[in-house]
């Protein structure tokens, strides 16, 4: 299944949503290679496949192979930091801060694409999964290496956006099997 034909799925409850996926999906704010990252690291960061499927498919035809590895490098590194450095933010004992991680992450030295891609898509996978500390860590890189507020602002839009296209397509196969059962 193809965007727009999920896109398609999306019930009257989420026009809101179609629109906004509309939106993004024509957005030139970020580089074809930024844009088309992030929609399948976020796209994976939902956990919902047909969505990741169908990111992905359309990714395929802008983007390089490396550029493809990466997105799904930043998904999977971001996936393990998110939750161990949002458990040291959240716990009371401030101890855990003074700790080593001990986590391997040398993708992050060398992740195969643009430094400053790979950490946005980092910000938008972390967003996603709410880990402040990772999202403060990778906006100080970004505009460090001199990326806008604007472009970190957009990517955590599409994060948003791609969430919220994810719940509302399972929230819409939910009340169609209610009303597929109550028949």
């Amino acid at each position: 299944m193809t965007v727009d034909q999920l896109k398609d799925r999306l019930p009257a409850f989420a026009k809101d949503i179609k629109l906004n996926v509309s939106s993004m999906l024509s957005d030139e704010t970020l580089t074809p290679q930024q844009r088309y990252g992030l929609f399948v690291a976020c796209a994976i960061a939902t956990r919902n496949p047909a969505l990741a499927h169908a990111f992905e498919q359309l990714a395929r035809q802008h983007l390089s192979d490396a550029a493809l590895d990466a997105a799904h490098a930043a998904v999977a590194v971001m996936s393990m930091n998110n939750v161990y450095y949002r458990f040291v933010h959240l716990a009371s004992n401030k101890a855990y801060e003074t700790k080593p991680a001990r986590l391997r992450m040398n993708i992050i030295g060398n992740p195969g694409v643009d430094k400053a891609d790979f950490e946005l898509w980092s910000l938008a996978v972390s967003a996603i999964n709410g880990c402040g500390k990772c999202i403060d860590a990778h906006d100080k890189v970004l505009r460090d290496a001199g990326v806008s507020e604007d472009a970190i602002q957009t990517a955590a839009r599409f994060a948003a956006i791609i969430q919220a296209f994810a719940v509302s397509l399972e929230a819409a196969e939910v009340s169609e099997s209610l009303k597929a059962a109550a028949e």
